[in-house]
């Protein structure tokens, strides 16, 4: 792939939806593109195939999903969504792996609880019960099982959901890493709302709650003890209440996704896939706090790509835009909200940004992770 700009850092500087410009030109023809990619023909699992990128969607799609198949798996959403009862509820589960088990900002206890609760958030629901799996392994000190335990009680009680039953296992010395954690969860999706990967449209304007690739690089500055003047903490949150606040504002959003692995770029690679519109972002919106963009600089990382635990992507109807923003702006957790791009016909499943020097370049999807072991 050839791109002749070379595109600038990210500063961060967030820019209301008003103010960005429309590019200079229009953008170029990209349907007949194509990008060499390393072999991709494993027989055993490699780490990539966890990352959360390509990689990982091809183990789902070629292994996972024709084992189970069915209308419900296959919304291949943050949640499954399914009608039970007369109530429509969502269903989400996930492990956690993160190492170091505390970091700046959070543990893997508040992981647990808020990366489920925002899965669940993401489809629209109000999430009400979690489940919790321990991994144990032998020898790890019991001090260290109960601060996670307390983490995710005190993180439990903070979202407003009940962790209702659980499970633990001890695995052999050597084969566990200390702790693993599974947690999944229900929540009650309220009539009309239809949140879902295949529901953006072109003309949706895209809306990022806050700064973005804060938690990878508060796990990797901690991991491997790096300083960057000031000590970046991670974004964990529970973002259920924000969805119910831009609810409010507009019942109908299109999409939600909270980008972690893999980061911004994957999720809004993921969206225009499965809804089939180009996404077109403008870098200058980009809010990359400058913290992050020095430390990416200095590890060799593109924000877009760097994992978030405490933020959310919003497909919303154009004419919904502003009343969104300014909903998201009044909410703890959505104050540095800004719009950063529309959805296009275009370029179908594709995203592109165009860049400060008047360029355009594709903002393609990972093969596997810039930083292993994120959450």
């Amino acid at each position: 792939m050839t791109d002749t700009t070379n595109p600038t850092r990210l500063n961060g500087t967030p820019a209301p939806v008003e103010s960005t410009p429309p590019p200079s030109s229009p953008p170029p023809d990209f349907s007949g593109w194509t990008c060499p990619a390393p072999l991709r023909d494993h027989d055993k699992i490699v780490m990539g195939h966890g990352g959360g990128g390509s990689l990982s969607a091809e183990l789902v799609e070629h292994l996972f999903a024709p084992a189970f198949r069915n209308e419900v798996l296959d919304g291949l959403g943050d949640s499954a969504v399914f009608a039970l009862g007369g109530a429509k509820l969502a269903f989400s589960t996930d492990s956690y792996v993160v190492r170091p088990l505390f970091f700046p900002g959070g543990s893997i206890g508040d992981l647990a609880v808020n990366g489920t609760v925002n899965d669940l958030a993401m489809s629209g629901a109000v999430p009400a019960y979690l489940s919790c799996g321990f991994i144990l392994e032998e020898g790890v000190a019991l001090e260290l099982v109960g601060r996670v335990a307390e983490a995710m009680g005190a993180a439990a009680r903070a979202a407003d959901v009940v962790v209702a039953t659980g499970d633990t296992k001890v695995v052999d010395s050597g084969h566990g890493d200390g702790i693993f954690v599974n947690t999944a969860g229900v929540g009650l999706i309220p009539d009309g709302v239809d949140i879902g990967p295949r529901r953006a449209r072109p003309g949706d304007t895209v809306i990022v709650s806050g700064p973005i690739g804060v938690h990878g690089v508060a796990i990797m500055s901690k991991r491997e003890g790096l300083e960057f003047g000031v000590e970046i903490e991670s974004d964990t949150a529970p973002l259920s209440g924000l969805v119910a606040t831009m609810l409010a504002a507009c019942p109908d959003l299109h999409a939600l996704r909270d980008p972690t692995r893999g980061g911004l770029a994957t999720s809004l690679g993921e969206i225009a896939a499965a809804s089939g519109v180009g996404v077109q972002l403008a870098e200058h919106t980009l809010p990359v706090p400058e913290t992050v963009a020095n430390a990416c600089a200095f590890l060799g990382l593109d924000p877009l790509y760097v994992a978030n635990e405490g933020k959310l992507v919003a497909f919303v109807p154009p004419e919904h835009a502003d009343a969104v923003l300014t909903a998201m702006r009044a909410h703890p957790y959505g104050r540095e909200a800004v719009a950063i791009g529309t959805c296009v016909e275009e370029h179908p499943g594709m995203v592109v940004s165009a860049t400060r020097l008047g360029g355009t370049r594709v903002v393609d999807m990972p093969l596997g992770e810039q930083l292993p072991r994120i959450c």
